[in-house]
C-alpha cells in the first residue's frame, strides 16, 4: 500500500536557519514513519515473501540514509548558528571600538579648542608668560597655571627655569616665599625646555597659618629674568 505524502507549503521568506530546522523535523518524521512501518511488517507478517522482504530492506536503507542526512543537516545548522553568533559578537566589538574612537576624537577637539584659547593673538618676540592664573585650594595651598611661550621666526630650543614667589601674610606680618626653595628636591617640575610653548601647573604648599595674597612667576635664563607676571588672589 502506498501512502500519499501530505502536501506542505514552505514560505520563502523564512530565514534559512529556521527553514533548515523545519526540513530536519520533516525528515525526522518521515524516518519515524518508515521505521514504524518496518516494525509493523516484521511483527504482523512473519512469512514475508522475497519481494516484500526486499521492499522492507530497501525502506530500511532509505530510513538510515534519511537519518544520516538529517544529522548532517542539523550539524550544518548548528555550525551556521555558531558562525552567525561569532559575526554578531564581532559586530558588537566593532561598534564599541567606533564609539570609543568617536569619544577620543571629541576629547582631542576639546583639547585643541582649549589650547587655541590659550594662544595670544599678538605674540611678540622672545619669551613671554601667558594665561597665568592662581587659586586657593585650602588656606595654605595655591594652585597655579601658566603658559610660557617663545615668539619669533626660526625659534631655537629654549632651556631655563621657572621661579614662583608667593606674597603671604602670617601672624599679622607680610612675607615672600620663593619656590623652589633652596632645599627643594623636586627641581624637575620647575625646569623649562621647549621650542614654542610649555604649559606649567602645580600646587604650592605654604606654612601653617599663612594666607596667600599674590603669586608672581619669573622665567630665568642662566640667572637672568626673561619674562615675569603676577596675579592677585
Amino acid at each position: 500500500m502506498s501512502i500519499a505524502a501530505p502536501k506542505m507549503t514552505i514560505k520563502r521568506h523564512l530565514p534559512w536557519p529556521l527553514l533548515a530546522v523545519f526540513w530536519a523535523v520533516v525528515l525526522g518524521l518521515g524516518g519515524a514513519i518508515a521505521a514504524w512501518t518496518y516494525e509493523l511488517g516484521k511483527n504482523n507478517l512473519p512469512g514475508l515473501h522475497g519481494d516484500a522482504r526486499e521492499q522492507v530492506e530497501t525502506l530500511s536503507e532509505q530510513v538510515k540514509k534519511l537519518t544520516q542526512e538529517k544529522d548532517q543537516l542539523m550539524s550544518s545548522t548548528n555550525s551556521s548558528g555558531s558562525e552567525l553568533s561569532i559575526a554578531q559578537s564581532a559586530q558588537t566589538q566593532l561598534a564599541a571600538q567606533v564609539k570609543a574612537l568617536a569619544s577620543e576624537n571629541a576629547k582631542l577637539k576639546e583639547d585643541l579648542a582649549f589650547f587655541d584659547s590659550l594662544l595670544p593673538s599678538n605674540l611678540g618676540q622672545g619669551i613671554t608668560i601667558q594665561r597665568m592664573s592662581a587659586e586657593l585650594l585650602a588656606p595654605n595651598q595655591v594652585r597655579y597655571r601658566l603658559l610660557v611661550m617663545q615668539g619669533g621666526a626660526g625659534t631655537n630650543q629654549f632651556t631655563g627655569n621657572l621661579q614662583l614667589s608667593v606674597t603671604l601674610s602670617q601672624s599679622g606680618k607680610s612675607a615672600i616665599l620663593n619656590f623652589p626653595e633652596s632645599s627643594a628636591t623636586d627641581l624637575t617640575r620647575y625646569r623649562l625646555a621647549f621650542k614654542y610653548y610649555q604649559r606649567v601647573e602645580g600646587v604650592l604648599t605654604l606654612p601653617e597659618g599663612a594666607t596667600a595674597k599674590a603669586v608672581a612667576a619669573r622665567v630665568l635664563d642662566r640667572g637672568q629674568v626673561r619674562a615675569q607676571q603676577s596675579v592677585n588672589l
